[in-house]
């Protein structure tokens, strides 16, 4: 990396958990120098403007996220059920790393994603979307190979796991009890095994 390259790292990782705390329009350009402690004109000789910054810093934190999921999910020789099992032991140990960093980004972001900055609103449901496809994924995969039954919707448990898990780490974060966030994975743990896996 160039040392150009290397100062926007710098930033985008020092901010990184400043946004997704304070938020994407209450972080000041004042606290993103304070935090990195940098100029403005550093800040902005990196950056177009503070948009382009919450951007970059959205996308870390999502794609952060993404990774330490994806290397779960494509060890070699996991079956789709235990890819569904590991999905849901991936927040099960995760959440306190998640509410130390202020929350779920991607549920974070969306509550901020309007039509002020449609930028990030299209980078947030981009997100979600891709989630959605993940699990979805895993399902059919299940289905090819006759884990979990055929008549099951893929998608729809997909939309049904993602509201569990962002309604669980909201409420759980709000109230500072990680018992709701573990109430929602309980109940897509029961999902998965009364409603899409084959029972013997």
């Amino acid at each position: 990396m160039s040392k150009a390259e290397k100062t926007k790292q710098y930033i985008i990782e020092k901010t990184a958990p400043l946004f997704n705390t304070k938020g994407y329009f209450s972080t000041s350009l004042s606290d993103i120098t304070q935090i990195t402690g940098l100029t403005k004109g550093s800040i902005y000789g990196n950056f177009e403007n503070k948009d382009e910054l919450a951007l970059k810093v959205f996308q870390y934190n999502s794609g952060t996220l993404k990774k330490k999921l994806s290397t779960l999910l494509n060890e070699n020789h996991l079956s789709s059920l235990d890819k569904l099992y590991i999905f849901v032991d991936f927040y099960r140990k995760n959440w306190k790393s998640v509410f130390k960093n202020g929350g779920c980004p991607l549920m974070n972001a969306a509550t901020e994603a309007d039509d002020t900055f449609p930028a990030l609103n299209d980078q947030v449901k981009s997100s979600f979307e891709e989630w959605s496809k993940t699990i979805t994924k895993i399902i059919k995969t299940g289905q090819e190979s006759k884990e979990f039954y055929q008549e099951i919707n893929a998608e729809e448990y997909a939309s049904i796991f993602i509201v569990l898990i962002e309604g669980g780490i909201l409420l759980s974060k709000t109230t500072e009890d990680e018992r709701h966030l573990n109430l929602a994975l309980d109940r897509i743990i029961k999902l998965i095994d009364n409603e899409i896996k084959k029972n013997p």
